[in-house]
């Protein structure tokens, strides 16, 4: 089935054609850290799972990196302010190794708790300082690069064309309107892409030119040239990369080696709260743990991010995101009810067939998950129940990354059993052991008064609040 995605690159949705046939090879930008990650942050990644999960359910094949930005990223997105890991350890009284390493492991186990599959490569820019020197020269010898007092900045004048993502025209623009003017720049959106350090700075290298770091932009450049070559199919990230680090990644790979390293560049769109921006003078970027403080999973998150397509903006509320958890658990229902249907269908391959169309045309659709949930959906409030249907879903779920296999292990969780009540069901226990049928009854009575309700399966004990 032929799949189609918006490209950032052409400004249109168009058939994807890969490089090698049933095989991706992708980069997205990983996370800077220096602090815990965001829901705003995870809405990207969310997005990056259900490419990941639609090329595999399509029977691809995937190389997929992904960065840690453990060093270089000013303050300001472009070429101003301190590097978020030094300050991050003078707040903290870390070193930025420390901090890294904390954050990091932070954003891994948030990535689990939410199910999402992780890409073959993860690495960190640490690790791959020799490339970016190498790239670093590179440019310089070509041209495209020049030496001041305070590092390597990149001639954009040397350009076709800059920027190429956002299509913004600066020469109507004023000097310094998007990057602080320094006055030994050549032009006023020249860009560092090696940066002398000073003699305080934490993180240091020796290079060609002193003690020196990495520019931000230059990482994504080097490491994903480094694992995936000098082409590769899908660069990913969230919109806030388009004006400055992906336009950025372009022009340092154009001053490399010559041309745009990435045939199709996909973004993802804000998450708003409230109807406006998040951001820490509000008081509104909220983490996951910020969720399950109220009671609900990332897995709900996860969910409520499928309400709307990845390239529209996402507006976060409370009360939206508890629907979703309540829509999660009715999911969940409705899977098991599915599963353990004793119920024989005339036809039903034939819807099936019907419902797996959809999904697939869905998902292959520029990942156009709310068209796909309502297939979900359909399934779920059908009259008829059915151990195929709870097949299909599963299916689906290898795209939906929900984990509904485990249905009802999270369902078991939501219930909060008071010590009574389980005193009761040991009691009841008993008395089925004793072959007590009359006193196993009256207690099954007594805790569904009390506001319960006790299954016997092959299992064991259901519990289920009324």
């Amino acid at each position: 089935m032929q799949i189609k995605l918006y490209s950032t690159l052409t400004h249109k949705k168009e058939e994807f054609i890969p490089i090698k046939e049933k095989y991706i090879k992708m980069y997205s930008c990983g996370p800077t850290v220096y602090s815990y990650a965001h829901i705003g942050n995870y809405r990207s990644y969310i997005f990056m799972d259900n490419l990941r999960r639609m090329f595999k359910y399509n029977g691809y094949k995937l190389n997929h990196v992904m960065n840690i930005t453990d060093v270089g990223h000013l303050t300001s997105d472009a070429d101003t302010g301190e590097d978020k890991m030094e300050k991050a350890a003078k707040k903290e009284g870390k070193n930025p190794y420390e901090i890294a390493e904390f954050y990091t492991k932070a954003f891994m186990d948030d990535l689990d708790s939410l199910n999402i599959d992780k890409p073959e490569i993860i690495t960190k820019a640490t690790d791959n300082i020799n490339e970016m020197i190498q790239m670093v020269k590179e440019i310089v010898d070509n041209g495209y690069g020049y030496e001041t007092s305070k590092g390597i900045y990149f001639d954009v004048s040397k350009l076709d064309k800059y920027p190429i993502l956002s299509n913004n025209d600066l020469s109507g623009e004023e000097h310094g309107a998007r990057i602080e003017v320094d006055p030994e720049k050549r032009n006023p959106y020249d860009f560092a892409i090696w940066i002398k350090a000073p003699e305080n700075h934490l993180m240091k290298w020796d290079s060609p030119w002193g003690k020196s770091y990495p520019g931000w932009h230059i990482e994504c450049s080097a490491m994903g040239r480094k694992y995936l070559g000098e082409n590769f199919d899908i660069h990913t990230g969230g919109v806030d990369h388009i004006p400055i680090h992906h336009e950025n990644e372009i022009a340092q790979c154009k001053g490399s080696f010559g041309h745009n390293p990435a045939n199709v560049w996909m973004h993802c769109e804000f998450l708003l709260v409230d109807g406006g921006k998040m951001s820490k003078s509000l008081g509104n970027t909220y983490r996951l743990k910020d969720l399950q403080d109220k009671g609900i999973e990332p897995l709900a998150y996860k969910l409520f991010c499928y309400s709307s397509h990845y390239r529209n903006k996402l507006n976060f509320t409370f009360e939206g995101v508890k629907s979703s958890q309540i829509a999660l658990n009715r999911l969940r229902e409705g899977y098991l009810k599915n599963l353990e249907s004793k119920e024989i269908e005339d036809n039903i391959d034939e819807k099936i067939t019907e419902f797996e169309n959809r999904f697939h045309e869905a998902i292959n659709d520029d990942l156009n998950m709310p068209v796909a949930m309502g297939v979900v959906w359909e399934i779920i409030r059908n009259n008829i129940k059915s151990k195929e249907f709870a097949k299909l879903l599963e299916k689906f779920d290898e795209v939906l990354g929900l984990d509904i296999k485990k249905s009802k292990q999270y369902l078991q969780k939501e219930i909060e059993v008071p010590q009574e009540i389980n005193e009761m069901i040991e009691k009841r226990n008993k008395a089925k052991l004793e072959k007590n049928w009359e006193e196993a009854d009256k207690i099954r009575d007594e805790i569904k008064e009390k506001g319960y309700i006790i299954k016997d399966t092959k299992n064991g004990v259901e519990i289920e609040k009324i």
